[in-house]
């Protein structure tokens, strides 16, 4: 199982879904994508270029045919994967997508020159409303300041690449279409960034889909709700246990 982040993030976004699958039969690479996390950049500035790299990434580290889940950013990063590297993904969860990604102006610039406006920008956007009193898994944290503090940790010429990428990929459609093996959808009906009726078309191109809506969280479904982000994972790649 390789699980890819979203833009300005790094691997730990997925703390709360990678040990259970470690616990429970699966070999899991949370992966840091170039100039991201402790992975050395640059970052990468082409969704097929990324794509290529989780393909390098899977056969690097022997874990073909592989369960590749991405949240934002990382369902194109996914998509492209798949599209390039069939043999070597065995299906696909997309996590908070959409046909596009468009950023807004504002967020764009802040997060080309100024990362912690960019990252409370991105905070505030992306949780439903509870997550904004609180309902952290763990007792005494805080969803929106732990993506904040997270954000802030972004390299500038991380975050400005990954948001301007973002804007302009136009690619997922097509990428869908070239897919072959099982997707699964899990989204957010009260997300802002990428909101369900946006996924449609994403849906339609995929020969082989499946949809799940998870009530009541926004775009940061992995952290805004673990629990349901942990069992549509399970769900999906179900029907490929022995």
């Amino acid at each position: 199982m390789v699980l890819v982040h979203g833009a300005g993030m790094n691997r730990s976004v997925w703390q709360l879904q990678t040990r259970f699958f470690a616990h429970h039969g699966y070999r899991v690479a949370a992966v840091d994508l170039p100039g991201h996390g402790r992975s050395d950049g640059p970052a990468l500035d082409s969704m097929s270029a990324l794509g290529a790299w989780v393909g390098d990434v899977i056969k690097a580290l022997d874990l073909s045919p592989a369960h590749v889940i991405g949240h934002s950013m990382g369902t194109y990063v996914a998509l492209e994967a798949a599209a390039g590297h069939s043999k070597h993904i065995r299906s696909l969860v997309l996590i908070g997508t959409a046909a596009a990604m468009p950023v807004h102006p504002e967020l764009l610039h802040a997060a080309a020159r100024d990362v912690e406006h960019a990252s409370r920008l991105m905070s505030s956007w992306g949780f439903g409303p509870r997550a904004h009193i609180g309902r952290h898994a763990a007792p005494g944290m805080w969803l929106i300041g732990g993506s904040t503090a997270l954000l802030d940790t972004s390299r500038p010429d991380s975050l400005g690449v990954d948001l301007a990428m973002c804007n302009a990929y136009n690619g997922a459609t097509s990428a869908a279409a070239e897919v072959s093996c099982p997707v699964s959808f899990v989204l957010g009906s009260l997300d802002k960034m990428t909101p369900v009726r946006r996924a449609a078309a994403l849906i339609e191109a995929c020969s082989d889909s499946h949809v799940v809506t998870v009530q009541g969280v926004g775009h940061m479904i992995p952290i805004e709700a673990p629990d349901a982000t942990r069992d549509s994972i399970l769900n999906a790649l179900r029907p490929f246990e022995h």
